[in-house]
């Protein structure tokens, strides 16, 4: 059994303060899939929120599709969210050119893709984009992580359905990352957080939703909560977080149901 809990609103991160070194970078943007790059929250594109944060006026925006095989449909389903962004997108491969790493250390916004976990993860340790990916985020850019991405940007992955074959990831937002996987009550997730007893924090990122990880450490649920997931002693529980929306609403007496 879990135990659930709501939390309301920006929920900081159980653990060490962000370094001081690391307070000049932007949020990381962990999303379950596309739905939240068309997204727009009361006339409030969320995509405009990434161009802000890139910049504004034109600006470079790297896709890397090393996850899905680099599927073109997917890069042009990047590029007509981007569009009006003034975003000047490319993809870079899984092998890439001269050309292409030239482009992602100059991108002020890099997208994940989504896709296969490890394979995306191989792809990148091989071709030196893990480094790079590490470099624009410490110099300001911003990250997106879809899917696949998001876990990537996260402590660890895992092969799908084998949680006993962790392997570590970028690390950029310190916790476990989980993505649409609300049918099975995020099992996958729940089982990497239990092999991790008491040492780490897992988040599950609803379809259509969101998660953003500011350099201050707090956590904010982007259009749907996410379900924080710890381990101790053996016994998994859960909680809910909630986007600010929803908080104001519980604040307000409306009734919210876990």
């Amino acid at each position: 059994m879990t135990d659930p809990r709501i939390h309301l609103g920006h929920v900081p991160f159980v653990g060490d303060e962000p370094a001081e070194s690391q307070t000049s970078t932007r949020p990381l943007f962990l999303l379950a899939d596309s739905q939240l790059l068309f997204w727009d929250d009361a006339g409030a594109p969320f995509v405009q929120r990434l161009a802000l944060l890139a910049g504004g006026g034109v600006f470079r925006a790297a896709y890397l599709g090393a996850s899905n095989g680099d599927q073109p449909e997917y890069f042009q389903l990047f590029e007509a969210a981007m569009a009006g962004t003034g975003a000047e997108c490319r993809m870079i491969p899984a092998v890439p050119s001269g050309d292409d790493m030239a482009f992602l250390r100059s991108a002020a916004l890099v997208l994940l893709a989504g896709g296969d976990v490890q394979r995306g993860w191989t792809a990148f340790e091989r071709s030196g984009v893990r480094e790079a990916i590490a470099q624009r985020h410490q110099e300001g850019a911003v990250l997106v992580g879809v899917s696949a991405g998001a876990v990537q940007l996260g402590m660890a992955g895992w092969p799908e359905g084998s949680t006993a074959q962790l392997f570590a990831t970028w690390g950029l937002v310190p916790f476990l990352v989980g993505a649409h996987a609300e049918e099975d009550d995020w099992a996958e997730l729940r089982a990497a957080v239990l092999a991790h007893d008491g040492l780490a924090v897992g988040f599950g990122v609803p379809r259509g939703g969101g998660m953003a990880y500011h350099p201050d450490g707090t956590v904010e649920p982007i259009r749907h909560p996410l379900v924080e997931v710890r381990a101790a002693d053996g016994r998994v529980t859960t909680a809910m977080v909630l986007p600010p929306s929803a908080a104001d609403a519980e604040t307000d007496g409306d009734e919210i149901t876990p």
